[in-house]
């Protein structure tokens, strides 16, 4: 262009080819490119005057930028090109960081992790808490331990009366805990008379169990002895008492 009379003013040193920049030049990253060869270091697409990102020192257009070097989602595996959710040692887009079981996000408690695996609460509990001995449901607090089972407090009661054990005591009748009274009702050793646990010496008698103090006639309210009464309607009655009401 010299030899034309027109001088060319040199605008630097292209950083790609290394040749002086005479004309259109492109200036980024600190240097001087020529247009063509101001491209992506990874797949050569010029630039030109798109947006691009730089990584020690090259330049990269959006797409490969993101697929090389932004952090992956641990559900989808794609680029996080915004927001980004960081748990459990993993990177998740907000809108794939769920719970593995119920697949919903999780609100103000938070998530549980069981397996490198978030679960909401309610799902957490279900799944790996363990279940009262009683109602079965999930124990989330202070609880029992007896039977080879947990309890919630307030469940580890008489399975029948559904009273609480006074003194701590239960007995244990095919896994299940009782007050004295419902375990021997459950074995057959109830005082028909009172009511109460025969544990010593008794009487069987019209299919039941007595104390021999309360073997007694239904009338006069006397101690009979096992085999000196006569029953009527399931009612043990002493000779004389018999005769007087029903001789």
């Amino acid at each position: 262009m010299d030899k034309q009379g027109v001088t060319a003013t040199q605008k630097g040193v292209c950083a790609a080819c290394h040749k002086p920049i005479v004309g259109q030049v492109v200036t980024a990253l600190g240097k001087t490119w020529h247009p063509e060869h101001f491209t992506c270091a990874h797949c050569r697409q010029e630039l030109g005057s798109k947006s691009f990102y730089e990584r020690e020192g090259q330049p990269y257009c959006e797409d490969d930028y993101h697929k090389l070097y932004s952090p992956r989602c641990a559900y989808c595996n794609g680029p996080i090109l915004d927001k980004c959710v960081t748990a459990l040692e993993l990177n998740w887009h907000p809108e794939h960081f769920f719970c593995a079981h119920c697949g919903k996000q999780f609100g103000q408690d938070g998530f549980h992790e069981k397996d490198s695996k978030p679960y909401c609460r309610t799902d957490y509990l279900a799944l790996f808490a363990p279940k009262c001995g009683g109602c079965a449901k999930p124990i989330t607090d202070n609880y029992i331990t007896a039977l080879n089972a947990q309890w919630h407090a307030e469940c580890f009661v008489c399975r029948d009366c559904r009273q609480p054990f006074q003194g701590g005591t239960f007995f244990d009748y095919q896994g299940q805990p009782y007050c004295e009274t419902h375990y021997h009702a459950k074995h057959g050793t109830l005082c028909a008379g009172c009511h109460k646990a025969v544990k010593g010496r008794c009487i069987t008698a019209m299919h039941r169990k007595f104390h021999p103090e309360h073997f007694v006639c239904s009338f006069c309210l006397k101690q009979l002895n096992k085999g000196i009464f006569k029953e009527q309607n399931d009612k043990p009655y002493c000779h004389n008492c018999f005769e007087k009401l029903y001789g």
